[in-house]
C-alpha cells in the first residue's frame, strides 16, 4: 500500500473477541480510519441493513469478524446458523466486488473433521462434523465464489482478555469447585485473539494482498487438558483437573477430534512471527490479573 495513502476500514463484530482486540490496537495504525460495526448497526440476518449501510459507507477495505458462534445452539438454530454464516457473508462479498472492496472473512478449524493427524493445510479435505462447521464452510464457498478479492483466515480454539471464553471459563470454574472434568482427547492450538488482529493489522500494512485461504492460530499443539493444566499453572489455582474423554463429556455438536493447522502460507506470504500458545497465554493471564480477574 503507498505509504501516505488513508485507508478506509470498517470491521463487523465489534463487542466480540476479535473486534475488541483489533479496536484495541487500531491506534497504532494511523493509516486505516476505522469503523467498527455493532450486531444492531450491521446486523447480519437483516440483508436490507446490511446493503443500506454499504450503499452509505464507502470503504476500501472490509473485515468480517461477526458470525454465529454457539456451536451447540446451532444444532438446533440451523436456519439462523445458516443465514449469519453463510448467506449473509456471500452477499457482503458480492456487494463488495462491485466497489472492488478487499473483503478478510473469518472462519474457522470447525470445517474440517478431524480425523487428520498431520497438521492441515488450506488445500486439506473439509469434512464438517457439525452445523456450525458445514455453515461456516458455507460461508467460505459463497465468499470465494462472489469476490476475487477475497481472503478467508482460519482460526481455531480463540480466546482473549474480551467476552467469553475456555480461558476465563476455566478461570471462574477454577474457583468455584474443587474439582473439574476436561476433555483430554480433541488436539489443537488455542489462538490469542490479539495475535490474530494484530496478525491482520500487519498483512493489511503490506503493500500486497493475495487472495485466498489461511490458516492462523499460536504455535505448538494441546489438548484443552493441556490447556485448562497450564491456565491452572499461571493462575496458582489448587482445582484439581481431571482429563476426560469427548464421550464422557457429550455435547449436542460433535467437536472435532484434530484440528492443529499448518501456517506456513500466511507465515511465508506475510513473513509473519507467531507466538508459541504458552506465550500468549500467559500474556493473555496477565491481562486478566490486571483487570481484577
Amino acid at each position: 500500500m503507498p505509504e501516505h495513502a488513508t485507508y478506509r476500514v470498517a470491521v463487523t463484530g465489534s463487542s466480540g473477541q476479535l473486534g475488541k482486540e483489533l479496536a484495541r490496537i487500531s491506534g497504532e495504525h494511523p493509516r486505516f480510519q476505522f469503523t467498527f460495526l455493532s450486531r444492531s448497526e450491521f446486523p447480519l440476518d437483516d440483508p436490507e441493513t446490511m446493503e443500506a449501510w454499504l450503499d452509505a459507507h464507502p470503504v476500501d477495505i472490509f473485515i468480517n469478524c461477526a458470525a454465529y458462534t454457539a456451536v451447540d445452539q446451532a444444532e438446533s438454530e440451523k436456519e439462523k446458523a445458516f443465514r449469519v454464516n453463510a448467506e449473509a457473508p456471500g452477499r457482503i462479498a458480492a456487494w463488495l466486488t462491485k466497489k472492488q472492496t478487499r473483503f478478510i472473512h473469518i472462519s474457522t478449524d470447525y470445517v474440517f473433521d478431524g480425523t487428520s493427524s498431520v497438521p492441515l493445510t488450506e488445500e486439506a479435505r473439509t469434512n464438517p462434523v457439525n452445523r456450525y462447521g458445514a455453515t461456516k464452510l458455507e460461508g467460505e464457498r459463497l465468499v470465494l465464489q462472489n469476490n476475487p478479492a477475497c481472503q478467508v483466515i482460519r482460526t481455531s480454539w480463540l480466546y482473549s482478555a474480551y467476552g467469553n471464553n475456555f480461558v476465563k471459563t476455566m478461570i471462574r470454574l477454577m474457583k468455584e469447585r474443587e474439582s473439574i472434568r476436561v476433555v483430554a482427547d480433541q488436539k489443537g492450538s488455542p489462538t490469542y485473539a490479539g495475535d490474530l488482529a494484530g496478525a491482520i493489522l500487519q498483512m493489511l500494512e503490506t503493500d500486497h494482498f493475495i487472495p485466498g485461504i489461511y490458516h492462523y492460530s499460536n504455535e505448538g499443539e494441546t489438548t484443552w487438558f493441556g490447556f485448562a493444566e497450564e491456565i491452572k499453572r499461571l493462575t496458582g489455582s489448587t482445582c484439581k483437573i481431571m482429563p476426560i474423554t469427548s464421550s464422557g463429556f457429550p455435547t449436542p455438536a460433535k467437536r472435532p477430534a484434530y484440528s492443529l493447522m499448518d501456517k506456513s502460507k500466511i507465515k511465508k506470504l506475510y513473513g509473519l512471527h507467531i507466538p508459541d500458545w504458552h506465550t500468549s497465554l500467559a500474556y493473555c493471564i496477565d491481562l486478566l490479573k490486571k483487570q481484577g480477574a
